[in-house]
């Protein structure tokens, strides 16, 4: 296996880790700030916590110009 390969695996998943962790980070915050509580914060945090994730990656996606899902490449951006 080449070094180009491990590279892009490791920087994959942790991209994916950084993503989830400030996701689950801001979403909690956010929620804790809003004094949400009960089963509508299970429910806000839940989609807050989608809605960050996906912009995070999106971010880090254009940032460092790493593509984590392919959906840019092949004339489909």
């Amino acid at each position: 296996m080449d070094f180009k390969t491990v590279k892009k695996w490791v920087v994959f998943f942790a991209g994916i880790l950084a993503a989830i962790i400030i996701a689950d980070w801001l979403s909690n915050l956010i929620v804790t700030a809003a004094g949400i509580g009960g089963w509508p914060r299970f429910l806000v945090s839940f989609i807050l916590y989608a809605v960050l994730f996906f912009a995070i990656l999106y971010g880090i996606e254009k940032i460092f110009g790493i593509s984590f899902f392919g959906i840019n490449r092949d004339g489909y951006e």
